[in-house]
């Protein structure tokens, strides 16, 4: 048995059963017995099943990012196949586990997908904590890995292993749509991050691509990203007497509403960020007029396959897409893509000369597997939010698209 053998014995002994839903998909039941087909794999006439095993928050405080990534990624897999569910006469089974956004968790998670569900592929996670704790896993079982959404620069950099492969953005992409919103010379910047590795990740690359444009950060400033009071950090800032205050974030407590009450602006000090979902879009009215990036809001791509993910997904869900829903989109195009190119083989090896350099067709346009890194190359945005009549948030208008070109990260992991 593998050296996990530990989290997966632990698991058995209160594992929720596994159970088929309608659209081929899994998700937990609660009599912690696993079905015939958990054990032995399905098959079908011609040939065999293929499964890819998803990680996601699913509960949590990035219960949205998990559940957008999720909806992608069930669209993605439609669309690709178009809508058959199959690669070379193969059935394509979906796995879901919910990380918790804990990393030990994560851990147990996916050496369940690898040890009793046996899938082909990992796909995840919503938290870079959580997913660098899987990269490992990845190597050790001879899996292709696809990263969405984690960004921390580290899993195509430091902790890289030639089995992931990456259609989310990294840190140093935002970082480098960031500062070509705000920096320049002589230009102050404070910056304000969750004190983890997505903020440190974060705040390193956007410094690093701020002072290349002849910006100065005079305040780096980090906190708990389980707290619901930034008070004494935002104060620091305010202190710092910067030109502008760049904030990394992601999850439901974000700092906007108190940003707003310390009347941070009319201090004289301007709010710059990554447009982030919807949800969190509706706190920051007081941010109108503010100028920024974003990875991806539904009206900004055009490309057909942008057009067919916004009409599916109201048809499905009865919304728009979200921030992370393009993405879990691109990963499973990636995947069914590959096995189209393999004939349906799974084989890690083949899959890996398959993938690198390989281009696909995505929502938010080419995108393409670095082959030094597997860093999938790709557009972002620069956006203005403005009102709209009829929309209770501000909306991210686009300024202008920048290329995959303009935004391609350095590599990291040398």
């Amino acid at each position: 048995m593998k050296k996990h053998w530990l989290f997966v014995l632990l698991l058995m002994l209160s594992m929720l059963m596994v159970a088929c839903n309608s659209d081929g998909t899994k998700e937990s039941s609660t009599d912690g017995k696993a079905s015939e087909d958990d054990t032995k794999g399905t098959t079908t006439e011609e040939g065999g099943t293929i499964k890819i095993g998803v990680l996601a928050s699913l509960t949590g405080a990035l219960e949205s990012y998990g559940k957008q990534t999720k909806n992608g990624f069930e669209l993605g897999i439609d669309y690709a196949t178009g809508g058959t569910m199959e690669v070379n006469g193969k059935k394509i089974e979906i796995v879901y586990e919910d990380t918790e956004t804990k990393p030990e968790v994560a851990v147990q998670k996916a050496t369940k997908l690898l040890e009793d569900d046996k899938v082909d592929f990992l796909v995840g996670s919503s938290s870079s904590g959580d997913t660098l704790a899987v990269l490992p896993l990845a190597e050790e079982y001879q899996k292709i890995m696809v990263v969405e959404p984690a960004v921390a620069d580290s899993i195509t950099g430091s902790e890289f292993n030639k089995y992931i492969f990456r259609t989310g953005r990294n840190s140093s992409q935002d970082a480098y749509a960031a500062a070509a919103a705000i920096a320049g010379k002589g230009v102050k910047i404070a910056t304000f991050a969750p004190d983890y590795s997505f903020g440190w990740d974060g705040v390193k690359a956007f410094k690093t691509a701020a002072e290349k444009l002849g910006a100065e950060i005079v305040l780096e400033e980090y906190a708990d990203p389980a707290a619901t009071d930034f008070t004494s950090n935002l104060q620091k800032v305010i202190d710092a007497k910067p030109d502008y205050l760049f904030v990394v974030w992601a999850g439901a407590n974000s700092p906007w509403n108190q940003i707003a009450d310390l009347k941070i602006q009319e201090k004289g000090i301007k709010i710059s960020t990554g447009a982030p979902d919807i949800i969190a879009l509706k706190f920051m009215n007081p941010l109108i007029g503010m100028e920024g990036f974003s990875v991806y809001y539904h009206t900004l791509p055009q490309n057909d396959v942008n057009k067919w993910l916004v009409e599916e997904h109201k048809k499905r869900f009865n919304e728009v897409p979200d921030l992370f829903t393009p993405g879990g989109m691109s990963a499973a195009i990636s995947i069914v893509d590959a096995l189209k190119k393999s004939d349906g083989d799974t084989d890690a090896e083949k899959l890996i000369g398959i993938m690198e350099g390989m281009s696909f067709e995505t929502p938010k346009g080419t995108m393409t597997f670095r082959k030094e890194d597997h860093q999938a190359l790709q557009s972002m945005y620069s956006i203005r939010l403005e009102k709209q009549d009829g929309v209770d948030y501000p909306v991210p208008v686009l300024i202008r698209e920048l290329s995959p070109e303009e935004t391609a990260p350095p590599i990291m992991n040398k």
